[in-house]
């Protein structure tokens, strides 16, 4: 990345940093991919009960083999001959997990959190639920405001995820979403193959270092 655009970059993560902090979530930013691990390491204890919603930019950092490394008691979801029913029950012991990781869609500069799911399990698990809630999320997530975040996973997250898991949506053909948001009210052209059903804007953490965000200086996922 060019000398001047990464200290814009900088500037822009420092400040989303300190907003979230004011609202009450733990930061760590990070330069680059690679630290994301290391720092897992030192903040996950050995044997706890770990679990995560699905992320690109978990895989792309290398925190699933991290994860099936024997250190810790998985529930692994995407393990090898799991059922559908053994992935949903997998899912709900999740919600009890000792540590649970995700990624989020967009992170506002005022400091809030923004995600929107498909089956809940990641949008329940971060709201409640596990004792402690790590996000992994790359400096292209850093949005403007609210708008702008759903105008991002309308134009960016959902089409993209919609494609990697094969659904037969609008935004899967066409390349943006029409009915996710629309005219301030919910509407779904996508029947039962829609990934874009739970809204979850959250706004503040009221129970200290539960929710730590580690905000990486890069492009990480959709």
């Amino acid at each position: 990345m060019n000398e001047y655009l990464a200290r814009t970059v900088r500037l822009r993560m420092e400040k989303t940093a300190d907003n979230l902090r004011k609202n009450g979530f733990d930061v760590r930013i990070l330069d680059t991919a690679d630290e994301v691990v290391p720092v897992l390491r030192e903040m996950i204890p050995d044997g706890a009960v770990v679990a995560h919603g699905g992320s690109m930019s978990l895989v792309e950092c290398g925190v699933m083999e991290l994860l099936r490394s024997g250190k810790y008691q998985y529930l692994d979801r995407d393990r090898a001959g799991i059922t559908p029913e053994e992935r949903v029950e997998c899912m709900r012991q999740a919600l009890l997990s000792d540590v649970y990781l995700a990624s989020a869609n967009a992170l506002l500069e005022s400091g809030m959190i923004y995600n929107v799911d498909g089956n809940g399990n990641r949008t329940a698990a971060t709201l409640y639920g596990p004792k402690k809630v790590v996000y992994v999320v790359g400096q292209n997530k850093i949005v403007p405001d609210f708008d702008a975040a759903v105008d991002r996973v309308k134009k960016i997250a959902c089409p993209a995820n919609t494609m990697r898991l094969s659904c037969k949506t609008y935004c899967a053909e066409k390349g943006e979403c029409v009915s996710c948001v629309n005219n301030g009210g919910i509407e779904n052209g996508c029947g039962n193959t829609s990934i874009c059903n739970d809204h979850v804007l959250i706004r503040r953490n009221n129970a200290p270092g539960r929710v730590t965000i580690l905000l990486v200086g890069e492009s990480l996922g959709y």
